[in-house]
């Protein structure tokens, strides 16, 4: 089964956060504003590879009315050593690893999955693997949907894959 695509209605996640009390709940975000859902595992190397971009993604956009949240695919701890090798700073939710309900719930096949999710619950974005036009797209319609200026995503320099898969 794919990941779920454009179109459809996003499924709830109600996970907890790591390093936090309360749980992250889609439909509570969802009241702010957009909500990118990147699920990922720590070894995956082009999680990764991606994680990085989000991050500056989130720096770039998260005082806004959006809302970023990584989802685990592993335990607590070794969530933990990933957000801090690869500086995240975004709230990352903890998927559980005996049933995976949430990311079966969104079809993974293949991480990293991305989601971009608008208020009304409709995904308008789905994103399996790694894609440099595709974090563009997702740039431009974060920027768009704050208000905000667009984001310098990838910096002059910077040898970036146009495509990885997951």
């Amino acid at each position: 089964m794919p990941a779920l695509v454009a179109g459809i209605k996003a499924p709830e996640i109600n996970l907890p956060l790591l390093n936090a009390k309360e749980a992250f709940s889609l439909s509570a975000a969802l009241k702010r504003g957009p909500v990118l859902a990147a699920f990922f595992k720590v070894s995956c190397p082009v999680c990764q590879l991606a994680f990085p971009y989000l991050q500056r993604l989130a720096a770039a956009y998260s005082h806004n009315n959006v809302s970023i949240v990584g989802v685990s695919q592993d335990n607590a701890a070794d969530t933990a050593a990933f957000m801090q090798k690869f500086g995240i700073t975004f709230p990352v939710a903890l998927d559980d690893t005996r049933k995976y309900p949430v990311s079966n719930g969104y079809g993974l096949t293949n991480v990293p999955s991305v989601f971009w999710i608008m208020p009304d619950g409709d995904i308008e974005l789905s994103s399996v693997g790694w894609s440099k036009a595709e974090m563009e797209d997702l740039n431009q319609r974060i920027a768009a949907a704050t208000g905000a200026p667009k984001s310098q995503l990838f910096k002059a320099g910077e040898d970036v894959p146009d495509f990885k898969p997951g």
